[in-house]
């Protein structure tokens, strides 16, 4: 029978070091949720941030006078205070009430396929000549309008480890909201009946 080697002996018992290699295993993990929650709660206050500051620029905007200019630096001060590299832009679309807010041009379907085609009649609501399946006009609209305003910001990620899991290292986050334009002005709707090709 074979004694064990005392040097092995006194190594298998040692456990010197065990702490130190235990927290390198653990360590790139806990790093990575770390910062994975870190990001999280980053963009979600980066969110109510951009929510906040859309309906206050909202209500400044049915103010007779207001201007998207205006609008649009409220809401990228706002943003940039907090986050200088965000890259944010916006879109106005303006319908004639809140009831029509992205929704189709009404059209005939005569041949029940749900696609306005083979000459059916339809109501050009935004003036361009051909069916949309989003009936509004691009911009701030005129009195009384209901207007879509939509802001999408771009930003860096902090840490630009998402990229290692499979993520963008960019976040985009969109908000939107429906505004009212005061009735400070003369109300005009034209509406004129096409056919589809």
């Amino acid at each position: 029978m074979m004694l064990p080697c005392p040097a092995l002996v006194q190594m298998q018992q040692d456990r010197r070091g065990a702490a130190a290699v235990e927290f390198a295993l653990i360590a790139p993990v806990l790093l990575l949720l770390l910062f994975g929650v870190y990001d999280l709660g980053f963009t979600l206050y980066i969110n109510s941030m951009l929510q906040g500051s859309i309906q206050q620029a909202g209500r400044n905007s049915t103010i007779e006078g207001a201007t998207t200019a205006t609008m649009d630096q409220i809401v990228t001060d706002a943003v940039q205070s907090v986050l200088p590299s965000a890259t944010p832009s916006f879109s106005r679309k303006s319908y004639v009430s809140f009831t029509n807010v992205a929704t189709p041009e009404d059209f005939i379907d005569v041949n029940n396929n749900h696609t306005c085609d083979n000459g059916e009649a339809y109501t050009d609501s935004n003036g361009n000549n051909s069916w949309d399946a989003d009936r509004g006009k691009i911009g701030n609209g005129g009195a009384r309008d209901a207007v879509l305003y939509t802001v999408t910001v771009t930003y860096p990620r902090p840490f630009p480890l998402a990229g290692l899991i499979g993520f963008s290292n960019t976040v985009t986050l969109k908000t939107e909201t429906v505004l009212r334009n005061q009735p400070y002005g003369t109300l005009t709707t034209s509406t004129t009946t096409k056919y589809c090709p």
